[in-house]
């Protein structure tokens, strides 16, 4: 398994957070690197929920694993390039006496195959510049939500 993660202390409440990470259709609203995203399914929230997310040429297929209000969400990334598989990304929120600790970890299964080592090693460093645009836009969005901080 490769695996990356990004952290950043939000000022916000757990709450507001929620709140913006559980608008699953609305991502593109917060993450600039996304040009648009859409329901692929009836179901809004909660585990198995499914969005459709344009990247530049790329189009991705994210269905919700994990939904645990206040605490975590992951969901699977069908879409990148056959050699890598699907990715997987999760968010983590834990409230500390300065603010909410948001954690996004990206995991991507590997084999024994050099090449996949390698694609998946690639991906993951693509990846890690978009988990750093994803937790500051989210910062951005919380500190102008009704229930957000200032961050």
């Amino acid at each position: 398994m490769a695996t990356q993660s990004t952290s950043i202390m939000i000022n916000a409440s757990p709450e507001a957070i929620w709140s913006v990470l559980a608008d699953f259709p609305a991502i593109a609203t917060w993450v600039p690197l996304i040009q648009h995203s859409s329901m692929l399914s009836d179901q809004t929230s909660g585990v198995g929920a499914m969005r459709r997310v344009q990247i530049a040429q790329q189009t991705l297929v994210e269905t919700v694993t994990i939904w645990e209000p206040l605490e975590r969400l992951a969901y699977s990334i069908e879409g990148m390039p056959p050699i890598v598989g699907v990715a997987t990304n999760t968010w983590t929120l834990e409230p500390t006496s300065r603010g909410v600790l948001v954690t996004l970890t990206t995991d991507i299964p590997t084999r024994w195959n050099p090449l996949q080592r390698f694609a998946a090693t690639k991906a993951l460093e693509r990846m890690k510049i978009a988990a750093g645009l994803m937790t500051t836009g989210l910062r951005a969005a919380t500190s102008t939500s009704p229930q957000g901080g200032v961050s």
